[in-house]
Formats: C-alpha cells, structure tokens, sequence
C-alpha cells in the first residue's frame, strides 16, 4: 500500500497541494459528449468546487488490454472508438496535452508491477466525453491508465491504492463506465424515458448503491458472485471494474456521495461517485 513516504516519488514539477478528491462517472452514451442534458450538467456540477487539477488521470472501461498500460505521450489524439453516431460527433476534438512525466510517476509508484508507456492510444470517449464537460479549454493534461483484462477485481482494488500519492499533488483520478451496462438488452424504444430501468437492472443498482454507501466493498470485489441481477446488470466487466478503481483510493474519514443515480434504456445505470 502506498504511504506519504511514497510522496518523494513525484518530481518537483508536481507540487504539494490539498488532497483531490475521486470520482466514478457513468459516462453512458458518447452523444453525452455534444448534447445538454441533466447528466452533463451533473458531471459539471460536480467539479465546481473543486480546486483545478494539475492534471488527470483516468481509467477508462474502453482501455481493455493485456498487462497495465499508461498514455506516455505528449499529445493524446483523440479516438473516435464507436460507429453509427452523427457526424458531428466523430468532429470532436479534445486537445488536452498528455503528460510523459505523469505517466513515469504513476509507472514508479506501482513499481513491482510492470506498467508499459504507452504511445500509441490516446484520449478514447469514456474519458474525453466526460472531460470535456469538466475542463473545456483543454487546458488540464490528462493521461489515461489502463484495465488489465487478465487480472481479477482485487487487483484493480490494490493497484488503485498504490496511487494515493498523487492525489496530494493535485491529479484527479477518475474512473469512467456504467454500473449497470448491458448493450445487449438496451431498450432503444425507450431510450428517452426518464429513469426507466428493467427490474433486475433496479435491484442491482439499488443492492450496490446500499454496498457503496455503508462502505461494504467485499460484494462488489466478488460482484461475479453475487446472483441473477449482478450477472445481468455486469455481463463483461469492463464497464464496472473503474467503480473499483475509484474505490481502492477511498481513504479513512472520507464521505462517499452519488450524484446522476438514474437508470436509462432498461439496462444502463448513470450513477456517479465522488468520494473526498
């Protein structure tokens, strides 16, 4: 587990500053990133009285790979990672630098673990969709960490933990999916309907909601055992395993918060965290 004493690890160019606080976004849909809507507005609401970072860190449920891996470059491009969408979304830019330095940190401070800098993905839509919202002017560097596909969830659990340090030198660290995402029983007829989720889809939100609140993280370590609702509402994880990222950097004393708890085509859920 990382200590204060790991603070020693980041460079001058990273100054101390007030802790950071974590978030989980559910960032839903891509066409989140051009329209205006409660959600949006929500992700906004939600920094607005946060100090500015000097930089982000995100990981990403659309980052799948194996090994860990972090955006090492100075530029991310930004990647357009879906089809079938309007034009006017696959013209979204978001030119936030990268930051190399960052990206050498975070491999450091999870040191034994083999970390790989990486310099060919980028900024893809589970966290440029959200920043966007966020940050606007671009002007945070943002670096991406990825989900290793081979590891279980208490890995990513752990991992997160051993990146406390950068949260007293201004990164904010935020993980992007859904809770509940399953594509396959999306109700696109009703796609629009305010807070309508399927009942399975429901009781998994509200059984988790009930977990993240007490601070009871075990069943959400062992969510792939948990029944019926669980296997529906996470059929690949994905899209879950950021909620264990964000998770793993809770320290003691601090207050975990939901905000964009709604559910949407059945099978989506938006929920969001911010733990500080």
């Amino acid at each position: 587990m990382t200590t204060f004493n790991d603070l020693h690890y980041i460079t001058q160019s990273f100054p101390n500053t007030d802790k950071m606080p974590v978030f989980f976004f559910g960032h839903g849909s891509p066409m989140n990133a051009i329209e205006e809507n409660e959600f949006v507005q929500g992700f906004r609401n939600s920094v607005a009285a946060v100090q500015k970072p000097k930089a982000i860190l995100c990981v990403s449920a659309h980052w799948f790979t194996k090994g860990t891996k972090v955006t090492a470059m100075a530029m991310p491009p930004t990647i357009h990672d879906f089809g079938g969408f309007p034009q006017a979304l696959f013209d979204v830019q978001y030119p936030a630098p990268g930051s190399p330095l960052l990206a050498k940190e975070t491999q450091q401070l999870v040191q034994p673990l083999a970390v790989t800098l990486d310099e060919e993905w980028g900024l893809d839509h589970g966290t440029w969709s959200v920043v966007k919202h966020l940050y606007p002017k671009a002007d945070v560097p943002v670096i991406q960490l990825s989900i290793d596909y081979s590891k279980p969830a208490e890995f990513h659990f752990g991992l997160a933990r051993q990146l406390q340090a950068l949260r007293y030198k201004g990164v904010l660290i935020i993980g992007s999916g859904n809770i509940v995402h399953n594509l396959r029983l999306v109700d696109f007829a009703n796609f629009n309907k305010d807070n309508y989720g399927y009942d399975w889809a429901v009781e998994a939100r509200e059984t988790i909601n009930g977990y993240l609140l007490h601070g009871d993280y075990q069943p959400l370590l062992d969510y792939d055992r948990q029944g019926k609702a669980f296997d529906l509402a996470i059929p690949t994880p994905d899209h879950y395993l950021p909620l264990l990222y964000t998770l793993g950097l809770q320290q003691k004393g601090e207050t975990l918060s939901l905000f964009n708890d709604k559910m949407v085509a059945g099978s989506l859920s938006m929920t969001s965290i911010k733990i500080n």
